[in-house]
């Protein structure tokens, strides 16, 4: 499975099977997310059997059959949770291409305690992964022109890029984001409060893999 496919594929998942996962499949996202930090100056961490991400409601309730996260951190920057948000993206597709599904929990993890796991970096959220009871439904999305606007006839790789930001899992699915085109000039805009910058890095990610870079360029980076 492409990650392209993965895009249509990948729904959030909340119930895993008691299922360890494979050393192969460690390998593998321990291998994407450290190319990650090292492009994008993060300390992201993948945990394996642990369930020290949850405090004790979360543990025992929303999320009781998770045993695997990574913790989405890094030194802290002005542009850290877009960064984060954009990595994170990859990475909940790459392993959905794996065979794995993905959690991207913003609000119901430890915060006190994930710091600690990271050397004290800060942490904007988790993402929990494992072998889902069930591949999760479609998240409810706007119409096109509810989220975008293109000045002319908009092109294929336009259009593709929107449906791509559809797919793209935003903070409580508000998809509060709004995206314009010009001939081959693209910019963003996003206001989801405190999820603003992770849901900018998610959202970017995902318009780039459908409507393909080198048809457009971000006008602002």
């Amino acid at each position: 499975m492409t990650l392209f496919e993965a895009m249509s594929t990948r729904h959030t998942v909340r119930k895993y099977m008691d299922k360890p996962l494979t050393q192969e499949h460690i390998d593998a996202i321990n291998t994407r997310t450290e190319h990650h930090n090292k492009t994008y100056n993060l300390s992201m961490k993948l945990l394996t059997n642990d369930t020290r991400a949850f405090g004790t409601v979360t543990k025992f309730l929303m999320a009781k059959t998770v045993k695997n996260t990574i913790i989405l951190s890094g030194k802290d920057a002005s542009n850290l949770d877009e960064k984060l948000g954009y990595s994170g993206a990859d990475i909940i597709l790459y392993a959905q291409s794996l065979g794995l599904n993905t959690w991207w929990i913003g609000e119901t993890f430890n915060k006190k305690s994930t710091p600690t796991l990271v050397n004290g970096d800060t942490v904007i959220g988790v993402i929990a992964l494992g072998y889902g009871v069930n591949q999760g439904v479609p998240h409810k999305s706007k119409p096109t022109e509810a989220i975008s606007h293109y000045e002319g006839q908009p092109p294929a790789w336009f259009n593709q890029g929107i449906e791509a930001a559809l797919l793209a899992p935003t903070a409580r699915n508000k998809q509060a984001f709004f995206i314009t085109g010009k001939e081959n000039k693209v910019s963003i805009t996003c206001d989801n409060g405190v999820y603003t910058g992770a849901d900018l890095g998610i959202v970017k990610y995902h318009f780039e893999l459908g409507a393909g870079t080198t048809n457009f360029e971000w006008t602002d980076k």
